[in-house]
């Protein structure tokens, strides 16, 4: 914030989930055996998809569901590529498993020339924990919810799945029924007896349910992104609008007063609290702007064919966030600052300071940035 008058209208861009949440990242279940997995959002087909394979959720992009498959494969049926954003390749041929844990279900079969990421937990045995980031159809998938569990001996799993309750009916778009006062009166100045089975038929309105207007049901806690830290809280009925959805989450806007006091002056010319997925959704209004997010470091690539956003050969940090998000950044790193990034640990937290160079790239759809300055967190 800029100034310390009070403000007319203050847009407060948070995330809302209704119900509270009581596990993790949403996740999606394949109903669909053989279900394709692609590169980008009706893009080229990757793998097959086992039916029963949970996957972690990341956007959705109309009847498209991105999405993170992970798994574990056999160590003899991998190798190093030289493919910048990766660190293995199937090397079997037709194609090798990949499995849910060593010697676990079956969650996708994997061609040869399948590029993935290795975790960094990466191996037990003869198996390599191995990553990648795709899309399905939504209509080879269902929701699965998470309620909260304890470990147990024997299991080594922190929480336990549940089906997601079906999605409620869309909103009528017919003419909704006039709303009854106490003591018998119908907004609008109509009245009805109380305990009247229906409202004066004398009252009609032809304005639709608006599915973008709502209400917080009860005190609510706001999160600034899924699975996030908490922003504040809001109060039973507070007036919202909806930005958004993704999983059981669902992003909204408030609107309101605070007090002068209360505000302090945000770094001039950066803008904080944007998330990579409103970058993805309007790339054009943040190229340029400066963000500064906190990332978790995967580790340093040069620019290759792929990434044509990128100069040819150009050091490029890989992350993931902005965090909570779980979504890779690229961040492009001038020459004088790629020794202070040579020393980073994989998978640090850092806080970047960085120009929108793109908001979102042509073939995987992820951000990039241009290096300001970094500042790596305990």
């Amino acid at each position: 914030m800029q100034s310390s008058r009070a403000f007319r209208a203050l847009p407060v861009v948070l995330w809302l989930v209704t119900p509270p949440p009581l596990a993790s990242q949403a996740r999606y279940r394949v109903t669909t055996d053989g279900a394709w997995f692609y590169q980008e959002a009706n893009g080229k087909r990757l793998a097959r998809l086992a039916r029963g394979a949970v996957l972690m959720a990341g956007d959705a992009q109309g009847n498209w569901q991105g999405l993170i498959l992970e798994g574990w494969i056999f160590a003899t049926s991998v190798g190093p590529t030289p493919r910048a954003g990766f660190d293995l390749a199937v090397t079997r041929a037709p194609e090798e498993n990949l499995r849910s844990a060593p010697a676990g279900a079956l969650n996708a079969k994997l061609p040869e020339g399948f590029l993935l990421s290795r975790v960094a937990e990466g191996s037990s045995g003869r198996w390599v924990h191995v990553m990648r980031s795709g899309w399905a159809d939504r209509n080879d998938l269902e929701p699965v919810a998470q309620v909260a569990g304890s470990r147990t001996a024997a299991s080594d799993s922190d929480s336990a799945e549940v089906e997601a309750p079906p999605p409620p009916p869309p909103p009528a778009t017919s003419t909704p029924a006039p709303l009854t006062r106490p003591g018998g009166s119908v907004a609008g100045g109509h009245t009805t007896s109380p305990g009247a089975g229906s409202p004066d038929t004398g009252l009609t309105t032809t304005a639709p349910v608006d599915p973008t207007r709502v209400e917080s049901a009860r005190r609510t806690v706001l999160y600034r992104a899924p699975e996030g830290q908490p922003a504040g809280t809001l109060a039973p009925s507070a007036p919202l609008r909806v930005l958004g959805k993704s999983g059981e989450w669902t992003r909204v806007e408030l609107e309101g007063w605070v007090r002068s006091g209360d505000l302090q002056i945000a770094p001039p010319g950066v803008l904080v609290g944007v998330t990579a997925a409103e970058l993805r959704a309007d790339p054009q209004r943040y190229a340029g702007q400066v963000l500064r997010w906190t990332l978790q470091f995967i580790s340093l690539q040069k620019a290759d064919e792929l990434r044509p956003e990128m100069p040819s050969g150009a050091t490029y940090l890989l992350a993931r966030g902005p965090l909570p998000e779980r979504g890779f950044v690229y961040v492009v790193v001038p020459e004088a600052k790629r020794p202070q990034l040579e020393s980073i640990t994989p998978l640090a937290t850092v806080q970047v300071t960085a120009r929108v160079r793109i908001g979102r790239t042509r073939f995987l759809g992820n951000p990039v940035l241009d290096l300001i300055s970094l500042e790596t967190l305990p």
